[in-house]
């Protein structure tokens, strides 16, 4: 079953045992960025393992509609001729959905390149900050102005961007989201000078900017970082195709099954990604460890089995790996006593207001739930309810939810198919694991 015809609805019968192996999509964050790194350099990159999203999908309509020769095949390879730094098409409207990864780094890239250019999305996405970005953007000479709300998108983008002069530092707030650092970092080889970067602030979710760096480096811009908040692109910088680029596995994804693997016996093993990954949601293994789950690690995969049960409470920081802290939410249903999620004020601001959603689903399968500005507190239910979840047209929230089938009573996602945007056919993979 494909994710365009799922039902309004998907009944999960409760799941005792799982095993399995699952290839896992490409990561979102890498092929976004790789796609439009692609298509700045010079020379024509070949991408294996593109992620078939509609996150991916809005890349690749916006990359088209700037003039990008892009070329998609079926084996999930993106064939991408590179402008060396402009694109064709001088002026565009711009459909982006809900793809931030999407979205803020080419308002950067269009804003630096100068041209007439309006972006805008889905409502959502017209209700997620991007103020701190749009300022630094300003500060450097840039025309970006706002069509609604001030500090929101959509956005207009006009023409006498500072190419051959203008700042050669700009500040930028990393608190609400590391994309805004992303986008400067992935913009600034279009200045003809070289730029410093300077943090301002806490920065949330670190190891996106490690992708960001090594995927920058891998298209031949090498950035030099004089301390954790500052920044520099060295005049001259220019991106130039490696020729050909594997994106990993997602990490993120990777998380549900292999929770589904300590939940549920297991082993569950999944190919994509591992030892040597970029991506900084592969320390949610780190957690299953911590909580009782057994887990080995190898070159391109990782595996996890059932250890303790239940499984140990945590209180932990999840700044870093705020996508995969979902995850952890839901595991702390099974935990032997009262879990606390810190440091992830993040949510507040992504598909949903996911810290609000995750307390109140929670709560329909009986689990005690306190919330804060940036924290979420999860006692385990002393009787599990069935329930009905609804998903806030939130990809990961739809997915996490599934492991609630390991509580002994059934479980009904509603809109299944959002998970379009990252992962297609998510619950087809799901069940594969419980009839294995």
């Amino acid at each position: 079953m494909s994710a365009t015809s799922y039902p309004d609805f998907i009944d999960l019968a409760p799941v005792r045992t799982v095993r399995g192996t699952v290839v896992l999509p490409g990561s979102k964050s890498i092929s976004n960025r790789t796609l439009l790194l692609a298509a700045l350099a010079e020379g024509t990159t070949t991408l294996h393992g593109v992620l078939d999203s509609d996150d991916t999908a809005r890349m690749l309509e916006a990359l088209a509609a700037l003039g990008v020769p892009v070329q998609a095949l079926a084996d999930h390879t993106v064939i991408v001729q590179g402008g060396a730094g402009r694109f064709p098409v001088a002026a565009a409207d711009l459909f982006l959905g809900n793809a931030g990864t999407a979205f803020r780094p080419l308002a950067a890239v269009l804003a630096l390149l100068g041209g007439h250019y309006r972006l805008s999305g889905v409502p959502r996405m017209h209700e997620r900050p991007i103020g701190d970005l749009v300022d630094a953007l300003r500060s450097m000479g840039c025309s970006v102005h706002y069509l609604g709300a001030e500090g929101y998108p959509p956005l207009e983008i006009g023409p006498g961007a500072p190419r051959a002069g203008g700042s050669a530092s700009v500040k930028v707030r990393g608190a609400v989201s590391s994309q805004f650092l992303t986008s400067l970092l992935m913009a600034g080889p279009l200045a003809a000078h070289s730029l410093e970067i300077a943090l301002e602030g806490e920065l949330i979710s670190r190891p996106y900017i490690d992708i960001t760096l090594n995927l920058m480096a891998r298209f031949g811009v090498i950035v030099e970082q004089r301390d954790a908040a500052h920044f520099v692109i060295p005049a001259l910088a220019r991106y130039r195709s490696p020729g050909s680029l594997l994106v990993e596995g997602d990490a993120s994804a990777a998380s549900y099954f292999l929770a589904a693997g300590v939940l549920g016996g297991g082993p569950v093993r999944v190919t994509g990604v591992g030892e040597g990954s970029i991506q900084g949601d592969v320390a949610f293994v780190d957690l299953l460890r911590q909580m009782g789950g057994r887990v080995n690690v190898g070159p391109g995969w990782i595996e996890a089995a059932a250890g303790v049960s239940p499984l140990r409470a945590f209180d932990t920081d999840f700044n870093a790996i705020p996508d995969a802290a979902m995850t952890a939410a839901v595991l702390a249903l099974f935990a032997d006593g009262p879990s606390r999620l810190r440091n992830i004020g993040s949510w507040r601001v992504k598909e949903t207001d996911r810290i609000a959603a995750m307390a109140t689903e929670l709560q329909r399968l009986g689990a005690g739930v306190q919330a804060g500005p940036d924290w979420l507190r999860v006692t385990p239910p002393e009787r599990w309810r069935p329930a009905a979840i609804d998903t806030y047209d939130d990809h990961r929230i739809a997915m996490c939810f599934s492991l609630a089938a390991f509580g002994g009573v059934a479980v009904r996602v509603k809109d299944p198919g959002c998970v379009a945007k990252t992962f297609p056919d998510y619950f087809d993979r799901f069940a594969a694991l419980v009839s294995a």
